[in-house]
């Protein structure tokens, strides 16, 4: 088995994944994609590996990008990374978008990812995870760094400045994974802001004859 660590998300419109090694970038590959993430996330992870010289046994750990993000691509690659961590007996670790979009930047920054809705979810190293109307961003936010999602516009309304991610998402992913190897990580589990769009029906259920 080499230190190779696999790195994958599926949280946005978007399928990603990337192996790294001793801090070193083996293969990356992102697609957008609004739906199919999965049936593509798979057949991405084996391209990826192939491109880097390697089998899933020479794996020692996975990162699974844990969101904020769509529910359902959210859920896609959490299940992924936990049966993968079975079957192969490696750690699955969680890394969050926030984490991933501001890893590897010198400053301190403001994430910001999308939540849809004319609305952002956003944290900083002084802030916990928020959902904030893009209309009405936090004035405390004033003069700071941003990354992510609309950075240029915050930076504009609230005078701060935007940066760019040092890494694609899911290189961030595996290379935070690969630092995190080896010490007591939680199973990996979505990070949910909000509640679910869908709902169950109000409507009454049909009446049962005898």
């Amino acid at each position: 088995m080499t230190d190779a660590v696999l790195g994958f998300d599926t949280s946005a419109a978007h399928c990603a994944a990337a192996v790294v090694s001793d801090g070193q970038i083996l293969a990356s590959r992102t697609e957008a994609m609004e739906k199919g993430q999965a049936e593509r996330l798979m057949p991405m992870l084996e391209e990826v590996l192939a491109e880097a010289g390697l089998t899933w046994r020479d794996l020692s750990a996975i990162g699974v990008g844990t969101g904020p993000g769509n529910f359902t691509g959210v859920r896609i690659s959490v299940a992924a990374a936990r049966g993968l961590a079975l079957s192969l007996g490696i750690p699955a670790i969680g890394v969050t978008t926030f984490d991933a979009l501001s890893f590897g930047l010198s400053a301190p920054v403001v994430t910001l990812v999308d939540a849809r809705r004319d609305a952002v979810w956003l944290a900083a190293q002084d802030l916990s995870p928020m959902q904030a109307d893009l209309s009405a961003l936090p004035d405390n936010l004033r003069g700071r760094h941003f990354v992510g999602h609309v950075a240029e516009a915050a930076a504009t309304a609230l005078g701060g400045t935007a940066v760019a991610p040092a890494h694609p998402l899911a290189v961030a992913i595996a290379l935070i994974a690969e630092a995190r190897r080896g010490t007591p990580q939680p199973r990996p589990a979505p990070l949910y802001l909000r509640a679910a769009d869908a709902a169950p029906s109000s409507d009454p259920p049909p009446v049962i004859l005898p």
